[in-house]
């Protein structure tokens, strides 16, 4: 990570987490409810810290009746007035900051605002790793406070670890794109940052924020001392990533999806979001996965508790039990107690929504339950409402309790927010180096577009209420004498050109213009996909009419998660420059106006492929990533894609040039201690050959790192990100055309070179996965690409 953000992150951890607080004793004027309040309901064995969080939990489920205990499987729990516990709302959302989304949150009360970072897609964009975690501690902070007010609860269903599949999905712009390495990588620190790491590390005496390793030995909550501040939930598994495209639906899709396909795209992000983030929430999705709704899926959810370690509950998705016995969407069941029994038994803890709730009782009497399943399911969820801290009396006096309406919204949150914000934003493309533009030589700005003057609507799915919201055309007009907006067309569908009139008026008076175009949530959002990758509407006629009527050359800014077809500007010389924006979130006004005139030099890079239009002819519900030639299928994803791209994975432009020169990195690697004489070294038809990475002594000491010198070439200064990948030799079908393995972000001065560091674990990173679903570790020579630079590294086991 860059020396810029050491600085930062210590100085907003640091100042933050020592922020002292005094709490009123209400929250505007409510009394607060919570279980084991003196002095009529603390007594009791849950009650007491000094026991086990099992013998805690026991003793709470010792007391209720079975009724009660199924009340308890439902996203809204009801409460036990005679224990003095009451009620509970599981479901709250934080994928970005604390959203409005499901109704464990409320912004009426002394917190009526909060932090809205970018959207997810965006500060993936970012490539880095100490970013992620940082913004997953402000938000685990902010969303404490609302707790201790009694805004909020504590479990919060974030973040969203699909890999963005296809380009049309609705909600590719809540995942952190089409990668699995980086989807894992997000994950993990933004799991850590949110369920406590960030209050861990600012209680010692020293941080480690080494980008590359993802903080290294940094001590997390939850891991030791068993306390969380807040508990983070991997969702949607599995193959979750169609709304509803054609005749289908999420709540009835069936993904076909090969092991292979599993095993190297599906399966790593939740396995890196569980296992090492150590995440203590899993959804269930809708869908069916190979003919089996996810949620009855027992292979895939007791994977996550004895392979991943997970120490937690499961959720469905809402309605997802309902859905599988309803004929008008799975019917894969014949009664809905059948479909309660079958996700129960099959892992799942509780049910968003109320299905489990109104027929668990009867499922019993049916003989399709017994008591000690619904026993397993309450256990899972008492334990995790203990460990954090929900039954240990008043939050405010609990290790948490400092916190309150002072730490929402702070300036040390904006900043951050500013800062993954600056860090996402792509340049996508600059002709003759046309940004940045020199300040005093512009007098007048023209800026067009349905989304240019709209504070409310750049911040994507699941936001809240801001703390500041500001639109684009307030963040531009500050840095123009003369600044002048047209909306061009009504909204974002733009469906009508009559107002396109104004909006070229304004342009053939400009200095420079500045068109805002693309996606807001009219075009992709829960329940709604794409169907066409171009822009929508006569926003392309718009973009092309002010571009011939402007005096200079237009820049156009793009919102949006999802990838658009824009050839047109592209190839377009009086289009000079492109950026992407994506869902900016409360700081993109001051950003893209501060990337435009040259305050900071953008460094993001896209985290997924863009298509041409021709790629909707691929039929959204093909799961299959390896291309197929015998069909016409191109593939998906950069790592196997065959077709033409309008900008791929990884792009990105700067206001500098950088050259890389390798400073180190191994040759060969010898898989030592591998016998043939114990394991077999399997033979391919084209004349390699592999072992099985489960076979391989010590994959910790195969790890190495590649190191690189920086140079930056150019007269301005620049955060930029070293993206490592890898290609295998095809010693299996479907090996892929390349893979990320690392990257890493670092700030780089004119005139001067920096190194960088990127760890490789072979096992992890240079393995593929078979036609069986297997890792395997290909034997011949791997060729290691970063930048223009190619180096080998031979794999042998003698």
């Amino acid at each position: 990570m860059s020396l810029h953000c050491k600085r930062f992150c210590l100085f907003f951890l640091l100042f933050f987490f020592f922020s002292p607080l005094l709490l009123p004793q209400t929250s505007g004027g409510v009394i607060l409810q919570y279980p084991c309040k003196p002095p009529k309901h603390n007594h009791y064995p849950f009650c007491n810290k000094s026991l086990s969080v099992t013998s805690r939990a026991h003793s709470l489920i010792s007391h209720l009746t079975l009724p009660e205990k199924i009340q308890q499987l439902s996203d809204n729990a009801t409460g036990f007035p005679r224990l003095g516990i009451p009620d509970y709302l599981w479901w709250s959302e934080s994928l970005h900051g604390i959203a409005i989304n499901g109704p464990g949150i409320s912004f009426k009360g002394p917190i009526s605002a909060a932090t809205g970072f970018p959207q997810v897609i965006l500060s993936a964009a970012a490539f880095n790793r100490s970013l992620w975690f940082l913004i997953g501690s402000a938000v685990a902070v902010e969303a404490r406070a609302m707790h201790n007010v009694g805004q909020a609860g504590l479990t919060f269903w974030a973040p969203n670890v699909n890999v963005f599949r296809d380009p049309r999905w609705g909600r590719g712009q809540e995942t952190a794109g089409e990668d699995p390495l980086l989807g894992s990588d997000y994950a993990v620190q933004y799991v850590k940052g949110l369920q406590g790491g960030g209050w861990g590390n600012a209680r010692r005496k020293s941080v480690d924020f080494g980008g590359g390793s993802g903080f290294g030995e940094h001590r997390v909550l939850g891991e030791e001392d068993d306390v969380l501040m807040l508990s983070a939930c991997c969702k949607h598994t599995m193959a979750y990533d169609l709304e509803k495209w054609g005749n289908f639906s999420r709540y009835s899709f069936d993904a076909v999806v090969t092991e292979q396909d599993l095993e190297d795209t599906f399966v790593p992000p939740f396995r890196g979001c569980v296992q090492e983030g150590k995440a203590t929430c899993l959804m269930c999705s809708y869908n069916r996965l190979n003919g089996v709704p996810a949620c009855a899926r027992e292979d895939l959810l007791e994977k996550a508790r004895k392979e991943w370690n997970m120490k937690g509950y499961i959720t469905s998705d809402c309605n997802a039990v309902s859905t599988i016995s309803d004929s008008e969407y799975q019917g894969y069941t014949k009664t809905i107690e059948e479909a309660v029994a079958i996700t129960l038994k099959a892992g799942m803890d509780i049910n968003c929504g109320s299905t489990v709730a109104l027929h668990a009782k009867s499922a019993i009497a049916q003989g399709r339950l017994q008591e000690k399943d619904i026993d397993r399911a309450v256990f899972n969820l008492f334990s995790l409402q203990i460990r954090l801290g929900l039954f240990d009396g008043d939050p405010r006096q609990g290790k948490f309790g400092t916190l309150g309406p002072k730490n929402v919204c702070t300036k040390e949150h904006r900043r951050l927010a500013l800062e993954a914000t600056k860090q996402g934003i792509v340049l996508l493309k600059n002709d003759n180096s046309y940004l940045p533009l020199s300040k005093k030589d512009v007098s007048s700005l023209a800026i067009i577009g349905p989304l240019a003057n709209n504070a409310t609507n750049i911040g994507g799915d699941y936001t809240g209420y801001s703390c500041k919201p500001e639109s684009l055309y307030d963040g531009l007009k500050a840095y123009a004498k003369k600044t002048e907006f047209a909306a061009g067309c009504t909204d974002v569908p733009c469906v009508s050109d009559d107002q396109f009139d104004k909006a070229i008026r304004i342009a053939k008076r400009a200095d420079v213009v500045v068109v805002v175009a693309g996606l807001d949530l009219s075009q992709e959002t829960e329940d709604h996909d794409r169907v066409s990758l171009l822009l929508p509407g006569k926003q392309t006629s718009l973009v092309l009419s002010i571009a011939a009527a402007s005096r200079k050359p237009v820049i156009l800014v793009l919102t949006g998660g999802g990838p658009i077809d824009v050839s047109f500007a592209k190839a377009d010389h009086r289009i000079s420059s492109i950026l992407w924006i994506g869902y900016p979130g409360e700081a993109g006004a001051k950003v893209l106006a501060e990337v435009i005139f040259g305050d900071y030099n953008p460094g993001g890079r896209l985290p997924m492929t863009w298509y041409p239009e021709s790629f909707t002819k691929v039929p959204m519900n093909d799961m299959n990533m390896r291309a197929d030639p015998s069909r016409g299928y191109p593939g998906r994803t950069y790592r196997f894609y065959n077709g033409d791209q309008v900008y791929g994975f990884g792009h990105g432009l700067s206001y500098t040039n950088y050259t890389y020169s390798l400073l180190s990195a191994p040759s060969r690697l010898n898989l030592l201690g591998f016998s043939t004489t114990r394991k077999r070294v399997l033979g391919s038809q084209q004349g390699g050959g592999y072992v099985f990475v489960e076979d391989i002594p010590s994959c910790d000491s195969l790890k190495f790192y590649v190191v690189a010198s920086v140079s930056n070439a150019g007269d301005v200064d620049g955060s930029h990100v070293l993206l490592l990948f890898a290609r295998a030799p095809e010693v299996v079908g479907g090996t892929p055309l390349k893979q990320l393995v690392g990257f890493e972000r670092v700030n780089t001065f004119s005139g001067r070179s920096t190194e960088a560091s990127i760890l490789v674990n072979p096992c992890r990173h240079l393995s593929i996965a078979n036609e069986g679903g297997k890792r395997v570790m290909a034997l011949g020579n791997h060729v290691l690409m970063l930048g223009d630079l190619e180096h080998t590294v031979a794999i042998e086991t003698h």
